[in-house]
């Protein structure tokens, strides 16, 4: 191996830790969402491991095809521009229902009162809330089938859509010597630093979480989620995260 391509190897690791570290839509999104649904670290590192790999076969997939069909870098980097709007559009768009979901959802939080009598004419009345007396219900069933089963799927679909702007750059730097093993070889370890970034960074929000009180907030942790997912699309747009 080349001092050339070591060099490359080397770049292609810095520019993925950085590029992956300065974005906060490839983590935040999944801290956030997995505290509200109540995931356990593994659920949520499978699941931003598996977003990982289908945001970095997007681009992948892009590169190889405008490197076999010889495609111009500057075509190839307007249509990855393309997709990030389209998928930060999308991440804002989800958010936002996610976010009015969870405001809906976290009024069953509210204990309102009930009056009832016990047939000797007395009435007496109670208070309860829907989260604790139909919780069979709602966090059982529902929360399974319901944003539960949906939220992962809509993040993987919103990354397999985000681009990874700077790896079809690298990518078209030793395509254009014909070092294909060497094109192989960068692009494996790009994956594998983006990847181990997000799980990492991802793995550490989440355990520091554990030791945040969040007594009487958890009720808007979907909204909260919501919030965020928005305002990471947002950044997207507006700063080009």
């Amino acid at each position: 191996m080349t001092n050339e391509t070591l060099m490359l190897i080397w770049g292609a690791a810095s520019i993925a830790f950085i590029h992956t570290l300065l974005g906060p839509d490839h983590y935040l999104p999944f801290v956030a969402v997995g505290k509200a649904r109540g995931w356990g670290l593994s659920q949520t590192i499978v699941t931003t491991v598996l977003c990982g790999i289908g945001h970095s076969v997007g681009s992948i997939l892009l590169g190889l095809i405008g490197v076999i069909a010889g495609k111009a870098l500057a075509d190839l980097e307007m249509i990855e521009a393309l997709r990030g709007d389209v998928a930060a559009w999308v991440l804002i768009a989800f958010g936002l229902v996610y976010l009015v979901w969870g405001m809906k959802r976290s009024q069953r939080h509210k204990s309102h009162r009930h009056m009832h009598s016990h047939g000797d004419g007395i009435f007496h009345s109670h208070s309860h809330n829907h989260t604790v007396s139909h919780a069979h219900i709602h966090e059982g069933g529902q929360r399974q089938k319901g944003m539960g089963y949906f939220a992962p799927w809509a993040l993987f679909i919103i990354f397999v859509l985000g681009p990874c702007e700077p790896l079809i750059p690298l990518m078209m730097i030793p395509a254009a010597q014909g070092e294909w093993m060497s094109m192989i070889v960068m692009i494996g370890v790009f994956m594998l630093v983006t990847i181990g970034t997000m799980a990492v960074i991802v793995a550490g929000a989440m355990m520091g979480l554990k030791s945040v009180d969040f007594s009487g907030l958890e009720k808007y942790a979907h909204a909260f989620a919501g919030g965020t997912l928005s305002l990471c699309g947002l950044g997207m747009i507006t700063l080009g995260l």
